[in-house]
């Protein structure tokens, strides 16, 4: 389906309204989808119901206990700009207790916003909140059910009073996330394989990665089993001969390549500290390791596997190999009525991550566009209401 954005007469542009608990939600939600309807022409506001003040410190310049609340508000309108919303509100109910709240405190306060701002489209969080954060899942509850009251004449009478009257809105999506059997370590490792020189990241990027990792396999953005390991000076991180699986990232330490020939003679190849990723090569080529990888000074590892370790791995080209990957990914489930397709539109999503800075601090040329594309390319919905229908795209206008 072609988008249009020029009006047609007897036509107003669809009005897209996001509900969620935290600021950055309705990035990881809907980011991709708002920047697309947004350029084509549609309207769009986005509300948040804490200020996330409860949320990690992850970047200790951008706020303190006392400013996050602060912070991550201003963060939301950033996002928000870099997305094109015109509209954004982030309320103050307490980031951690909207469980706490009376529903129909939340519905009624949800049934307002519909009513005012009366968009066509409603999207919040499914009924497991894609992880099963309270918050998330006080906040579905809530917005599902102001979707149906908000069209109810009899529903919150004295709003009925102020001037405010019923909307329906046309349809409700819950966003969903599938666990997808891509691997990050996997696009790593490609991106990696076309650079002409041995890539070295920086602090930032070290600390970027880690918390980037963990957030795309928790929401299914990929399969990998994401830990941080330490190791002594003198082990043997990688051995020679072993299979090439897990992709390593060193922190901090220092590490010595060696190679062992036929004689049992090792040679000496290079050594590498923090910043440096070790393991690629045979990944890249699917073939066993060509040499060992020896910690020379206390190292920590960031440690993308394809499943989690076993309790019975062992070392070496005889060994059992000790990462289970029986259980890799599976996209799709959920119920998924709706795929959008936001390839082209990763950039204002990328950028409008990267303002909420206090949780997530990555910068766009952290990866390649192409890569950001692979990772974050696709939304995905159940539509609630009206009844399931398979769709990969939106009704730009809708009749007046």
């Amino acid at each position: 389906m072609n988008i249009d954005s020029n009006t047609h007469s007897g036509q107003t542009p669809l009005r897209l309204l996001g509900v969620y608990a935290h600021p950055d939600d309705e990035t990881f939600c809907i980011g991709g989808t708002l920047a697309k309807y947004i350029i084509a022409g549609a309207e769009a506001m986005v509300v948040s119901f804490t200020q996330g003040e409860a949320g990690q410190i992850r970047e200790a310049s951008a706020a303190t206990r006392r400013t996050l609340g602060e912070v991550r508000r201003k963060e939301l309108y950033q996002a928000c700009q870099q997305l094109g919303v015109q509209q954004t509100v982030c309320l103050n109910y307490g980031d951690g207790k909207l469980k706490n709240i009376p529903q129909a405190e939340l519905v009624e306060r949800i049934v307002q916003i519909i009513r005012e701002f009366k968009p066509d489209m409603v999207f919040t969080f499914d009924e497991t909140g894609a992880y099963g954060h309270p918050d998330h899942i006080a906040i579905s509850l809530a917005a599902t059910e102001a979707c149906w009251q908000a069209g109810v004449e009899t529903a919150f009478a004295g709003q009925l009073e102020n001037g405010l009257l019923p909307h329906t809105p046309r349809r409700l999506y819950h966003s969903v996330f599938p666990q997808s059997d891509r691997l990050l370590l996997q696009l790593i490792v490609n991106w990696l394989h076309s650079l002409d020189k041995r890539y070295r990241g920086s602090d930032d990027f070290m600390h970027g990665l880690m918390l980037f990792a963990d957030e795309s396999s928790m929401l299914g953005y990929a399969s990998d089993h994401i830990q941080v390991q330490w190791y002594p000076s003198g082990f043997y991180i990688i051995e020679q001969g072993e299979p090439s699986t897990s992709l390593y990232l060193i922190l901090s330490g220092e590490v010595d390549i060696l190679r062992e020939d036929e004689t049992g003679e090792i040679v000496y190849l290079e050594s590498h500290g923090s910043g440096v990723f070790i393991g690629e090569a045979g990944i890249a080529y699917g073939k066993p390791r060509n040499a060992h990888v020896v910690a020379t000074k206390n190292t920590t590892c960031l440690v993308l596997s394809p499943g989690e370790p076993t309790n019975f791995a062992g070392r070496g080209e005889e060994a059992r190999f000790g990462v289970d990957d029986s259980a890799g990914g599976q996209a799709g489930g959920h119920d998924i009525t709706t795929r959008i397709d936001v390839t082209e539109f990763i950039e204002p999503k990328i950028n409008a991550l990267s303002q909420h800075r206090s949780q997530y601090p990555i910068s766009p040329e952290m990866f390649p566009l192409e890569m950001w594309r692979e990772i974050l390319g696709q939304e995905y919905f159940r539509r609630i209401y009206p009844p399931q229908h398979i769709e990969t795209d939106f009704d730009l206008y809708t009749q007046i």
